[in-house]
């Protein structure tokens, strides 16, 4: 069984980069054919994709986050991070770690093209 885990700060202050880590257990994350991803829920909003790594360790970037938005892995660990920089409130969020299968619909927003997730992590940005 597949389980997944985020970890990291619960307040982070504007301005600073938010790091969080999600570490894989019953698998690995170098299987082919596996993404894993960063997917956050703001409140009273809906789920925003955020990025993905592959099995392979290539790298995929919302448009909108692109320019703030990291993903990197540990394959030793079974763990791959997220670092979002110059966070603003806005970035407040639940943030899931989730393993998706093949690349078709990379992005999605809907948690059936997703097969395993974290509990979720809740992320507050604020001074």
């Amino acid at each position: 069984q597949v389980q997944l885990q985020e970890s990291g700060p619960g307040l982070v202050k504007p301005s600073q980069t938010l790091s969080l880590t999600c570490t894989v257990s019953g698998g690995s994350i170098t299987t082919n054919p596996y993404y894993w991803n960063w997917i956050r829920q703001p409140p009273g909003k809906g789920l925003e994709w955020m990025g993905a790594i592959s099995y392979s360790g290539s790298t995929y970037y919302s448009p909108s986050l692109k320019s703030r938005t990291s993903i990197s892995r540990d394959t030793s660990k079974k763990q791959f991070t997220l670092q979002l920089s110059s966070v603003t409130p806005e970035d407040t969020a639940v943030y899931y770690c989730a393993r998706k299968i093949g690349s078709g619909g990379l992005g999605s927003t809907s948690r059936l093209d997703y097969d395993y997730w974290g509990q979720g992590t809740q992320v507050t940005v604020s001074s």
